[in-house]
């Protein structure tokens, strides 16, 4: 995996309903398990509201038994097992979703859409009474899938443990198996993207441009060249990666309120005069003046990323040239 993607790392660490941080089989970087219990089966499922939450679409960068390297809008994805990913080809597309502690993989097609395989990862929660089935998260909402011919393997697990299996169009199990992934983002998307990112965490250690981002899913490594200036070790962040967006929340250790916002996005002038910008923001879009940002605008073209700083007021501290 090249190491040049490392603009923004993201390890996210399978937790099982007891708390237990799962090891994560040793590929590059931070990769880790994830818990069951997760998913979907768009990319373009709204998770705006959930945290932590995840929704990429890439295409098949690299591949051998076992491993497949992704381009996702964001960077870098990583998906590798060692029961399955036997098959994968530049033919077919990858989408993982996160939402809370579950996960989802579907691979398809991409002439066709037709599936070749789904993973739904999570803890262990069992149907009532003698169904034979695993309750699943999905992005279409909770559902049903039946053990198949792996009940024998299933029966010995106890609620809460983690799994992955693969299912099948009927919902019906064909596979148990390990799956993990490591995901890079070394980019913000481009226009048109439908990525998604919402985790929130606290500022553990800085190294040169680096900041350590410890989240409930694991340990980030985010490259302040994204748009994020000062940050202090203890400091809270929340991330939020929407469409071709990236906001930044800063928010001091046990604060409540943020100190500063970091809004990276597409240049867009609101008035013709160019004397203010529009952006996108968790609360919806948002317009800000530009008698701030007169040195960073100059000469700017229309689309092109742009760094938007905020205080904890809402008003505008300066512009920056994205890097």
């Amino acid at each position: 995996m090249p190491s040049s993607s490392t603009t923004l790392r993201l390890a996210l660490v399978c937790i099982a309903l007891n708390g237990t941080i799962l090891p994560g089989l040793p590929t590059p970087g931070l990769t880790q398990h994830l818990p069951a219990n997760q998913p979907e089966t768009s990319a373009s499922t709204d998770h705006e509201e959930t945290s932590p939450s995840i929704a990429l679409k890439g295409s098949v960068w690299r591949a051998k038994p076992g491993i497949v390297f992704l381009k996702t809008p964001v960077g870098l994805l990583t998906l590798s097992s060692k029961t399955t990913l036997k098959d994968m080809r530049a033919s077919q597309s990858v989408s993982l979703w996160i939402h809370e502690s579950s996960m989802a993989v579907e691979v398809r097609k991409r002439a066709d859409d037709s599936l070749v395989h789904r993973y739904l990862t999570g803890p262990i929660v069992k149907g009532s009474g003698d169904t034979k089935e695993l309750i699943r998260w999905t992005p279409d909402g909770d559902t049903s899938v039946h053990y198949g011919t792996h009940e024998s393997q299933l029966s010995a697990l106890r609620d809460g443990d983690p799994v992955t299996v693969e299912v099948d169009d009927t919902g019906t199990i064909i596979g148990v198996h390990d799956l993990q992934f490591d995901l890079q983002i070394g980019q913000v998307p481009p226009s048109g993207s439908e990525a998604h990112v919402l985790l929130s965490g606290t500022v553990s250690k800085l190294k040169s441009n680096f900041i350590f981002f410890k989240t409930p899913v694991g340990v980030i490594n985010v490259n302040a060249k994204i748009g994020i200036k000062n940050a202090k070790v203890g400091q809270t962040m929340t991330l939020h990666v929407h469409h071709h967006s990236v906001v930044a929340d800063l928010t001091p250790a046990n604060g409540t309120a943020p100190i500063r916002r970091f809004i990276t996005g597409p240049l867009e002038f609101s008035t013709p005069d160019r004397t203010g910008v529009r952006f996108w923001t968790p609360a919806g879009e948002q317009t800000f003046p530009t008698d701030r940002g007169k040195s960073a605008l100059a000469g700017a073209k229309e689309g092109s990323p742009i760094t938007i700083e905020l205080n904890g007021d809402g008003t505008v501290v300066d512009f920056h040239h994205f890097n």
